[in-house]
């Protein structure tokens, strides 16, 4: 054990978290850490990652070291950022990426700066056997929380994930949010996130469309999310052809887009990192997933479990990142093309019909 004693006996232990990427994946780290500060104030955290994610520490007890990973490539540049980590003269590292780069950060705190280190168990062993095409386990896999949590413990401190809104829904809606917001305050605002990362996880745009059809036709403001190029161009496609809805993408700030989301009454997600980002400001998720699965432990923190379509195939999940081309030759992609928007649409008057407005 590391920390307890460590803990009681140092009246300041600096730790530093590394996780550099994807936003889901950092988001995630969110539920532990801010447990971690409040169960441990006299601890000094420090989170090391992507500066565009700073937006999911604000706490002013949790040091940012936000960065751009352009300027630290190879093993010249990751030295050079040791060197200004190395200044922190931390007490503990802590690596929830478990990459290649935080690999050689790991061996150079380790073994140059002499600094303890534990590392996240990604479980990636179990992960094979879930997607694996043949004699496939098929059972539910701890979540990526949970694992983050565990090297806590392991380093010595007993942390419990819980709820973690980094919004203060309080305050007053900011007047660049205020302003896409309805008047009514009785009508129902529903995020809708479509695209992911590989199309393993995209639901076919023509059925999303069918979707968004109803529910804009139902009077429910809807606003789009995405980002690039394409995504912007379908969005506003789908903005000029879908009454009540509204394009976001490329317009708010991740800040912004967190207030934005911390102020609806549901988000409808791919698996992606706005299921995430709206866990996050404790926004309820209906998720749709495709050649991925729940079981691999990336759903939405303390999301519920009836809020998730899919179906059952026997070649799912066939990846753990939907990074994998399907290897259905006639019907490829069938685990999200065998979705109706029927069912989607089902999903999401249920979890309306159990608002309380």
């Amino acid at each position: 054990m590391f920390g307890q004693k460590k803990y009681q006996r140092d009246k300041v232990l600096k730790i530093l978290v590394i996780r550099l990427s994807a936003m889901g994946d950092v988001a995630m780290t969110a539920p532990v850490l801010y447990s971690f500060i409040n169960k441990y104030p006299n601890v000094k955290l420090s989170v090391l990652s992507q500066k565009s994610f700073s937006s999911f520490f604000s706490s002013a007890k949790i040091h940012f070291i936000g960065i751009d990973l352009r300027y630290y490539k190879g093993l010249k540049g990751l030295y050079e950022l040791f060197k200004i980590l190395k200044k922190e003269k931390l007490d503990l590292v802590i690596d929830l990426h478990d990459v290649l780069r935080s690999n050689i950060l790991r061996f150079f705190f380790r073994y140059i700066g002499g600094t303890k280190v534990f590392v996240v168990d990604k479980g990636r062993k179990d992960k094979r056997a879930l997607t694996r095409k043949k004699n496939k386990i098929l059972k539910p896999l701890k979540t990526t929380v949970e694992r983050y949590a565990d090297v806590f413990k392991a380093a010595g401190f007993e942390v419990t994930p819980d709820s973690c809104n980094i919004c203060d829904t309080s305050v007053d809606i900011p007047d660049k949010i205020a302003a896409i917001l309805p008047d009514d305050k009785s009508t129902v605002c529903i995020g809708i996130a479509p695209f992911a990362a590989h199309q393993g996880k995209i639901y076919p745009l023509e059925k999303m469309a069918e979707a968004l059809d109803y529910l804009s036709m139902k009077g429910f403001y809807l606003f789009l999310f995405g980002g690039g190029n394409n995504e912007k161009l379908q969005l506003q496609e789908w903005e000029s052809k879908f009454p009540n809805c509204i394009s976001i993408a490329g317009k708010l700030s991740l800040k912004e887009e967190l207030q934005l989301i911390s102020r609806l009454d549901l988000m409808l997600s791919m698996d992606s990192a706005n299921m995430h980002l709206a866990s996050l400001v404790d926004t309820t998720v209906v998720s749709v997933w495709g050649a991925t699965h729940p079981y691999a432990g990336f759903t939405g923190w303390q999301q519920s479990s009836e809020n998730i379509v899919q179906i059952d195939k026997p070649c799912r999940p066939c990846s753990v990142y939907g990074n994998k081309k399907c290897y259905l030759t006639d019907t490829p992609y069938a685990c999200m093309r065998e979705i109706s928007p029927s069912m989607i649409i089902e999903k999401i008057m249920s979890v309306v019909g159990k608002l309380d407005k």
